[in-house]
C-alpha cells in the first residue's frame, strides 16, 4: 500500500493551476549505468554538470546544444563543476593523483586553471558571479578549512570564520557578497553573508543550534537551512535584517532551500521520511513536487526561471523544469521513488560529497 500524502502537503502541491510539472531531461548521452546531474545553466543554456560512471567515479563536464565538454582532470578519478556564468566560466574542483584537490576555471577557450590553496593540501570551487570572482574553501596548514574568494589570480583570499575552526563558501553575487556557514566560538556552524565592508557576519539560527548559507541573489537575499527548536530543518530566506522560515509553509519537514535567482524565486528540497520532493517558492507560493513529477535533485534556479537538478529512475538524469510549473497528482497518488545509497546526497549539503573521506561531519557541532 502506498503511505497517503500528508494533508498539508497535499494543499501545497495542488496549488498554482493545471499545467505538468514534468521535468525535461537534458539528454546528455552516456553509457548505461553512469548517472548524470545538473548543476547550474546560465542565460545562454550552456550547463555545468557532473557525470558518474557505476563505480563513483566522477567527471565535471560542459554540456551545450547536445555536445560534451569533458573539463579535464588532474590525474585522479573526480573533477566536478558546481557553477557557471553567462561568459562560460566554470567553477570546480579536481582530485590530483595523491588524493588532494584543487579548486579550477575553466573556459572553453582557455581551458581549465588551477587555483592554488590557503596553505594546506586541498583547495574546492564553489560559486561564480557574472565578473568571474570565485568562492569555495581550502585547507589551512592546521588540517582544518577555511572560506575563500578568488579574483582571478592563483592566491586565494581567506575568509576567516565566526571564531571557530573552520568556515565554507557557497555562493556569491555581483557585488562580492559571499554566503556559507562558519563555526562560532562554541563550535555550532552557522549561515554567514560575508562583505568587504562589514567582513564575516552571523545571520543566526530559526531558534536551534546551527544554520547554512547557500546562494545569495543579486538583491543580496539569502537562502538556506536552519535547524529549529525541536531539531527539525527547515528552508529559510533572510533579507538582510531577519531570517524568515520558508519551511513552516509545508509542516513539520526537513527542507533545505538551494537556490535564489534575481526575481526572488526560491528552489529546494523537502525530505518527507525516506522521500524526497523538490520545491518552488514564488509569488509568496510553496508548490511542492513529489519524485515522478518535478525534480528528485534540487541544485539551482536561473533568471530564465529554469530550476536545474536531476531526476531519478534507476540513475540520475540531469533535468531541468519551469519555475512556475504545478505539481500534478494523480487519482490515488503518485508512485514514491527513492533515491539508492551512493548516489550524491542533498545539493544543500554538497560539501559532504568533498570531504565524506575525511572524516568529517559538517552539520554536527565542533569538529
Amino acid at each position: 500500500m502506498r503511505p497517503a500524502l500528508p494533508a498539508c502537503l497535499a494543499v501545497l502541491i495542488l496549488l498554482g493551476g493545471e499545467a505538468s510539472a514534468r521535468p525535461h531531461s537534458l539528454g546528455i548521452a552516456v553509457p548505461t549505468g553512469e548517472s548524470t546531474i545538473a548543476y547550474d545553466m546560465n542565460g545562454a543554456g550552456q550547463v555545468a554538470a557532473v557525470l558518474e560512471d557505476g563505480d563513483g567515479n566522477t567527471r565535471g563536464v560542459l554540456f551545450e546544444k547536445g555536445k560534451i565538454t569533458d573539463l579535464g582532470s588532474r590525474g585522479g578519478m573526480h573533477s566536478d563543476a558546481r557553477g557557471i556564468n553567462d561568459h562560460g566560466q566554470i567553477i570546480g574542483s579536481a582530485r590530483n593523483k595523491d588524493g588532494t584537490w584543487n579548486a579550477f576555471l575553466f573556459h572553453r577557450s582557455s581551458g581549465m586553471r588551477v587555483m592554488g590553496t590557503l596553505g594546506g593540501p586541498s583547495s574546492y570551487g564553489m560559486g561564480i558571479n557574472q565578473e568571474g570572482i570565485s568562492v569555495g574553501f581550502a585547507d589551512i596548514p592546521n588540517g582544518d578549512w577555511h572560506a575563500f574568494i578568488n579574483d582571478g589570480g592563483e592566491q586565494l583570499q581567506d575568509l576567516g570564520t565566526l571564531g571557530g575552526n573552520i568556515s565554507y563558501a557557497s555562493g556569491i553575487n555581483k557585488h562580492r557578497h559571499v554566503v556559507g556557514t562558519a563555526a562560532n566560538a562554541d563550535g555550532y556552524r552557522h549561515a554567514f553573508l560575508y562583505t568587504a565592508e562589514r567582513g564575516m557576519v552571523d545571520l543566526g539560527t530559526l531558534g536551534g543550534r546551527q544554520s547554512s548559507a547557500m546562494a545569495i541573489n543579486d538583491n543580496g537575499v539569502v537562502v538556506g537551512a536552519s535547524e529549529t527548536k525541536d531539531r527539525r530543518w527547515r528552508a529559510f530566506m533572510h533579507d538582510g535584517k531577519r531570517m524568515v522560515d520558508l519551511g513552516a509553509l509545508i509542516g513539520n519537514y526537513n527542507s533545505f532551500a538551494t537556490d535564489i535567482n534575481n526575481a526572488g524565486h526560491v528552489v529546494g528540497t523537502v525530505m518527507v521520511g525516506s522521500e524526497r520532493m523538490s520545491f518552488v517558492w514564488r509569488d509568496k507560493k510553496m508548490t511542492v513536487h513529489r519524485g515522478g513529477q518535478g525534480l528528485h535533485l534540487t541544485n539551482a534556479i536561473n533568471d530564465r526561471e529554469l530550476v536545474i537538478g536531476a531526476t531519478y529512475d534507476h540513475g540520475m538524469t540531469a533535468a531541468t523544469m519551469a519555475s512556475n510549473a504545478a505539481a500534478v497528482i494523480t487519482r490515488g497518488g503518485s508512485e514514491l521513488l527513492t533515491l539508492i545509497a551512493g548516489v550524491l546526497t542533498l545539493a544543500g549539503l554538497a560539501v559532504l560529497y568533498h570531504v565524506r573521506n575525511r572524516g568529517i561531519e559538517i552539520t554536527g557541532s565542533g569538529s
